[in-house]
């Protein structure tokens, strides 16, 4: 009996380690768009708004919401490769 648990425990490990870390650039991705379609938002609203120091309030907003899904999507993809660095080990 002891060694059935084992070999369970076991197969349900290794098919774990197999399939970690899958999937996440999938997610890095949909975080970037998710920041670029907040950030189009934005640079409609600047085109219409009422005065120049507006508008431009609103694209440093829109180029800042950019450059943070790029950071998140970045940060996905490290801990992916963290993550298959760790079930490689």
């Amino acid at each position: 009996m002891k060694k059935l648990s084992f070999a369970l425990v076991g197969a349900a490990a290794l098919a774990l380690a197999a399939c970690g870390g899958k999937g996440d650039d999938a997610a890095g991705d949909n975080v970037a768009d998710n920041y670029d379609a907040a950030a189009d938002n934005l640079d409609a609203a600047a085109d219409n708004a009422a005065n120049p120091a507006e508008a431009d309030a609103l694209e440093n907003q829109a180029d800042a919401l950019r450059d943070e899904g790029k950071d998140k999507e970045e940060a996905i993809d490290a801990a992916d490769v963290n993550a298959s660095n760790v079930n490689a080990m």
